[in-house]
């Protein structure tokens, strides 16, 4: 009796370490190392809202947004922020208008780690990769291909970002699983996406509202855009189909090679016909996949009213939690064990959770502190001398530098084009090529700064420290400037409307 107890209780642990194997986990080095970085930030912002000038340009609401009043910018030398604001900006910074994203990006972490840990565990991911596998073994860089051109159409089109975060996890595993690497899978997933912004083509975010602002016609100007979308599609597959191969050659020479052994070890996938022989598993795959496609109507939908992902971001948490628990539901995982899976899904990815709120608080003390208008008054005044090729580069530069305190395309669009508009016209830059050079450089940057909320979470799925991220990355931020650079020059020249 004792010796049966015993090898039961043998059974239960190694359940229990097999369990704790699957699900997506997040590297705790990479998540201390950049908490930290985001600290550094938070003091060096609250730093500069007590030495740097306060002002503020008057405001006035235009589509639900606040855009400021251009030529009335006075500054403000009795104002200081509080110390004690930014002592307490990560519990403030949820009284911001930006806290609804905060909010919203925090649950969909919560959704895709319990949800994830479902599929993982019921066998219905292996079986999503043993079909892709099975498919286009031969022509993975034909998927690749595909993947690729869908997700930066959905964000070139559509403006999703944030929602890309559900992608991320399976594009990895699925990269894995056709002998390449976890890079490659945040390549064809969260790039791809964010890459989307910088082609953008009808994104709401970029294109119609900084259209709105400059006066022109919504949807004008198209045919560049979509010369800069082929363009922006054929650098960044080119250097995912590159890297890839050499990964494929040299598997040890991949950045995440020592991280991925674990990762490649439990997506290797040894029979192809045992895994696409349960037909339970079968149909949890396609009741996943239906909701994932359900998904996609939502974010049409989103587009087409212009909600500003008010509806495509709590669609996708609750249609990717409905498919992952329908899934475990149809393959036998039910009750009380459904339940607990999805929870400690959950909670293996919550550590993400303050890195969200330390970006948050970030943004919060620059509003608060009112040092950005007086940026913006001083590069006003900057931009009035210079030649049109000189004051589109720094345009871009400036819209550059703003990501890195304001992730919103929107809110940048507001906060700047009140101003560029009509100082474009001025120094002989047309106003459409004054959007363009805003998509570009709002895309440009959405990956590339500590301050990127679905970027510092998605390298940590992956287990890849900022430094490694830069080190991988910096050839195609390179790549993507210099194709920047060449159709900014192409504007100016060709007076582009």
């Amino acid at each position: 009796m004792k010796k049966q107890e015993q090898t039961k209780a043998a059974a239960s642990e190694n359940t229990a370490e097999k369990d704790a194997e699957l699900g997506l986990k997040l590297d705790g080095k990479t998540m201390l190392t950049i908490t930290g970085l985001l600290v550094a930030i938070l003091i060096f912002v609250g730093v500069l809202t007590q030495v740097l000038p306060r002002g503020e340009y008057a405001t006035e609401t235009i589509d639900g947004h606040e855009s400021i009043v251009s030529g009335s910018y006075e500054e403000n030398p009795d104002y200081k922020l509080p110390i004690w604001k930014i002592a307490l900006s990560p519990i403030l910074c949820f009284t911001s208008s930006q806290a609804t994203t905060g909010i919203g990006i925090i649950l969909i972490i919560f959704f895709i780690g319990g949800s994830f840990l479902i599929l993982d565990k019921v066998g219905v991911l292996k079986y999503i990769m043993a079909t892709l596998i099975r498919r286009f073994q031969n022509r993975k860089y034909l998927l690749m291909g595909v993947i690729i051109f869908v997700c930066m159409l959905l964000s070139s089109t559509a403006g999703i970002l944030e929602e890309s975060l559900t992608l991320v996890p399976i594009a990895v595993a699925i990269s894995l699983a056709l002998g390449w690497d976890s890079l490659v899978g945040l390549g064809i997933s969260l790039v791809s996406v964010a890459w989307g912004f910088t082609a953008a083509t009808f994104n709401p975010f970029n294109v119609v509202t900084v259209q709105k602002l400059a006066g022109l016609q919504v949807f004008s100007g198209l045919w560049l855009r979509v010369l800069i979308f082929i363009a922006v599609y054929a650098v960044l597959y080119l250097f995912l189909f590159l890297y890839a191969r050499r990964v494929e050659a040299h598997p040890e020479r991949s950045l995440t090679y020592e991280s991925d052994r674990a990762l490649r070890e439990k997506y290797t996938i040894r029979d192809l016909d045992a895994v696409l022989a349960d037909q339970k598993v079968r149909k949890g795959m396609y009741a996943f996949l239906i909701c994932m496609g359900a998904d996609l109507l939502f974010i049409l939908l989103d587009f087409v009213l212009e909600m500003g992902g008010m509806l495509s971001l709590p669609a996708m948490a609750v249609l990717f939690t409905t498919g992952g628990l329908i899934a475990g539901y149809v393959t036998d995982l039910r009750g009380k064990k459904l339940i607990l899976t999805f929870l400690q899904g959950a909670k293996a990815i919550a550590p993400a959770i303050p890195l969200i709120v330390f970006v948050l608080a970030i943004s919060y003390v620059l509003n608060e502190g009112k040092i950005m208008h007086t940026i913006l008054f001083n590069v006003y005044n900057v931009m009035q001398g210079m030649s049109p090729f000189a004051a589109i580069f720094l345009l871009f530069l400036v819209i550059a530098a703003l990501e890195f305190f304001i992730g919103s395309g929107t809110a940048k669009a507001f906060l700047i084009m009140p101003l560029v508009a009509p100082l474009s016209d001025l120094v002989g830059i047309t106003r459409q090529s004054v959007v363009t050079t805003f998509c570009l450089a709002d895309g440009f940057t959405n990956l590339l700064y500590p301050t990127s909320g679905i970027m510092i979470i998605a390298i940590g799925l992956v287990g890849v420290s900022y430094g490694k991220w830069l080190r991988w990355s910096w050839k195609l931020f390179a790549a993507e400037f210099a194709l920047s650079a060449g159709v900014m020059l192409l504007m100016v020249a060709i007076n582009y409307r």
